[in-house]
């Protein structure tokens, strides 16, 4: 059983409400709504949870609502390692809709001082030894910059230990440049990642590539609908997900990431892996929440996944 630890450094609690149609300015009614612990990292955290790894999850908790967070954790099974500062962890509002689209209202954070910052450093210093990966996600709080993250997953890949980083923005930028072994971005955060623009799915290949060979090992480029590709080094794999019914793409790109890390941790081929992942985040965008592999249809879900070999 493999010990991860996930660093959600900005976490939340999702308001998660669906819908027929949004109609801003008028009064809309839900057809389903639910307020639960989230925050990428936390996903993450969730999916390994219930494949069985032994998870730490750790990051920065506003001491006024930490309550929901500390009763999930339990129900997971996972150990809680957050750092408390004052104030209230953010509450993000999800809504989405029956076309499948998705608005974010998503809240700042709690601010986080010089004294969390090096209590976190500490703790995670003492545990190294245990871990066998890191996996940081999300945005970053205010308090936190990006250089900050970035001289975080140099720290630990000092230590030997395999960083998996699924940011955007600056936080992406600045992250990718201390080369965690992998990044996950999309198609608007790989643009970001470079610096340009990537008019086709032929720009998009060459820019991951580009960073994966420039020091990242692993680029693991969501593209939504049209499905995934890992980069790594002498070769590539695209996965196209099969065609399910869409309630919420919420959760869709974390369980990837965790799915993906379950699989390596595993020992599986890199096939079996994207297979595996592709699979459950298509369960995930079937419902709200995180996908899930103890379904009755799963093994139809992997089955109807196709992975192919890419040349880039």
């Amino acid at each position: 059983m493999s010990r991860v630890l996930t660093l959600t450094l900005n976490p939340a609690l999702d308001l998660s409400i669906r819908l027929t149609r949004l109609s801003p300015g008028s009064v809309n009614r839900s057809q389903e709504s639910s307020l639960t612990v989230a925050g990428k990292g936390n996903n993450v955290a969730c999916v390994l949870a219930r494949h069985e790894h032994q998870v730490d999850v750790s990051g920065f908790l506003g001491r006024d609502n930490q309550a929901p967070f500390e009763r999930t954790f339990q129900q997971w099974g996972v150990e809680d390692r957050f750092i408390r500062v004052a104030g209230e962890t953010r509450v993000n509002a999800k809504i989405s809709e029956a076309d499948g689209r998705v608005t974010d209202i998503n809240g700042p954070g709690a601010l986080v001082d010089e004294a969390a910052m090096a209590q976190l450093l500490g703790d995670i210093d003492a545990r190294c030894d245990e871990l066998e990966a890191v996996v940081i996600s999300g945005s970053l709080p205010p308090g936190i910059t990006p250089e900050w993250l970035s001289a975080l997953i140099a720290r630990l890949g000092a230590r030997g230990l395999p960083v998996w980083l699924d940011s955007s923005g600056e936080a992406l930028v600045q992250g990718a440049r201390a080369y965690p072994s992998l990044i996950k971005p999309n198609e608007h955060e790989l643009a970001e990642c470079v610096g340009r623009a990537l008019a086709d799915e032929a720009a998009l290949l060459t820019a991951a590539r580009e960073l994966q060979q420039g020091g990242i090992d692993n680029v693991l480029l969501s593209m939504g609908a049209e499905g995934v590709v890992w980069l790594f080094e002498g070769g590539a794999l695209r996965a196209r997900p099969p065609r399910v019914e869409i309630v919420s793409t919420v959760c869709a790109g974390d369980t990837l990431l965790a799915g993906a890390l379950h699989g390596v941790l595993k020992g599986w081929s890199r096939e079996q892996t994207l297979r595996f992942a592709t699979a459950l985040s298509a369960d995930a965008v079937r419902r709200i929440g995180v996908g899930r592999s103890d379904i009755e249809d799963f093994a139809v879900l992997c089955d109807a996944v196709h992975v192919e070999a890419l040349t880039t």
